[in-house]
């Protein structure tokens, strides 16, 4: 019984571990934007994002209820051992495509963590398939997507009924927009990524013969997972962040707005019934929408390119990870200790692979070298080019002319992107 609470102990270290990574890998999901037109400076940003993904923690459980219940057979076989090899593949996927500034799931990677161990430690009895694909599958394809069409048409909405007026005019109100509806991601956010620590812990506690099947989350558990994220996204994962706001496409004031209540939206409504969908993609699926839903506005499609390749990625990778941890831990203490060690030691090589080019606020809105135009963005800007004279407002960040292939940063001087520029720096740490 000791060794069973030792080890559960260490189950949920690292599931709130895990929950710390989460936080910091998804702050860009609600700031980005924000911090990329300037409606808030990114240490205020970053802080209002916690506060709201702590407050998100307690309003629902469904999700935790999905995770705890639903994904895994409890009655399998699934020790806790199990749970701690899926959140070791989970945390160091999460790391690596932070080291890259790639905005994928963190939630595909806890589950692919969670399906790869338990195959391995049981087999794929243990892995309920129907929940998998209705509740996991099905949503990752189809949120980003509605995200995405809901936030081009609410983008060309927010520039038809505002064509009258001047960008100067209509500036500060979308400004003041974009801080209430990125509060509305956070707010969202906590409602469905702390809750996946949540569901993680009560199934470790379930395992574990501590509390009861179906359990709902005990509340000391909502509480350290609440905190735990908003820990993580205090921090800011600013590499993702730059990525997400400045690598994608030009954000002006409007379409923040729009790709943030598109999101919002989207992810409110999922957590209602219980879905777990990757609030990753969904906000990435918005911002595409809203570079899409501009007129002139282009979509870098080589950093979109490989932020795909990286959702596809994410949960084989992970669950791999995962299994390879979970056949080590399942050989007793020392396969436990060792794979603890082993995670340890990956996490510390890549924070001093981060150091090599680090990101933080101070550099956060900069962007690096230039790549060669695309094919599609090429024929877009020729298509569609943005209107005569049109610019982003004070404050937003960028000045968009009628020759649609310079945008030059207004309050960020060392800042010089082009509309058909490739990632930023964050993109291309992937050498570091």
């Amino acid at each position: 019984m000791e060794h069973i609470t030792l080890l559960i102990g260490i189950v949920i270290i690292t599931a709130l571990v895990f929950d710390f990574t989460n936080g910091f890998h998804d702050t860009a999901n609600a700031m980005a934007t924000t911090i990329s037109t300037g409606a808030l400076g990114p240490r205020v940003a970053v802080a209002m994002s916690a506060v709201l993904n702590l407050a998100g923690a307690f309003l629902s459980v469904e999700v935790a209820k999905t995770i705890s219940g639903g994904m895994l057979d409890e009655d399998s076989g699934i020790r806790p051992e199990v749970i701690f090899a899926g959140l070791v593949g989970a945390i160091l996927w999460n790391l690596v495509t932070w080291l890259a500034g790639l905005p994928s799931s963190s939630s595909h990677a806890l589950f692919g963590g969670l399906i790869g161990a338990t195959v391995a430690a049981v087999g794929i009895g243990g892995v309920n398939g129907d929940a998998i694909v209705m509740k996991v599958l099905i949503p990752a394809v189809a949120a980003p997507l509605v995200a995405g069409i809901a936030t081009v048409a609410a983008t060309r909405l927010t520039y038809r009924l505002g064509r009258d007026r001047a960008p100067e005019e209509t500036a500060k109100g979308y400004r003041a927009g974009q801080i209430a509806s990125a509060a509305l991601v956070s707010l969202a956010h906590g409602t469905n990524d702390a809750q996946k620590t949540m569901g993680v812990i009560t199934l470790a506690l379930v395992t574990g013969g501590v509390i009861a099947p179906d359990s709902d989350p005990p509340m000391w558990v909502i509480v350290s997972a609440g905190l735990a994220i908003a820990l993580g996204t205090y921090l800011g994962g600013w590499r993702i962040i730059r990525t997400m706001g400045k690598g994608i496409t030009d954000i002006q004031p409007p379409q923040g707005f729009a790709a943030q209540t598109g999101a919002a939206t989207v992810i409110l409504a999922s957590s209602h019934i219980g879905f777990a969908l990757s609030t990753t993609q969904v906000c990435s699926g918005a911002v595409m929408g809203a570079g899409l839903g501009r007129k002139g506005g282009v979509v870098r499609w080589s950093t979109a390119g490989r932020m795909v390749i990286a959702w596809v990625l994410t949960l084989p990778a992970a669950g791999l990870i995962a299994a390879g941890a979970a056949i080590l831990a399942d050989q007793g203490n020392w396969g436990v200790a060792a794979v603890a060690v082993l995670a340890i030691a990956a996490c510390g090589v890549i924070w001093v692979l981060s150091r090599r080019k680090p990101v933080d606020h101070s550099n956060v809105n900069e962007v690096g070298t230039s790549e060669p135009v695309g094919v599609v963005t090429a024929a877009l800007q020729s298509v569609a080019p943005p209107p005569v004279g049109s610019i982003a407002g004070p404050g937003s960040g960028t000045d968009t002319t009628a020759d649609s292939t310079t945008a030059t940063t207004t309050d960020q001087p060392k800042a010089v992107a082009t509309a058909g520029s490739a990632a930023p720096a964050a993109s291309s740490s992937t050498s570091s």
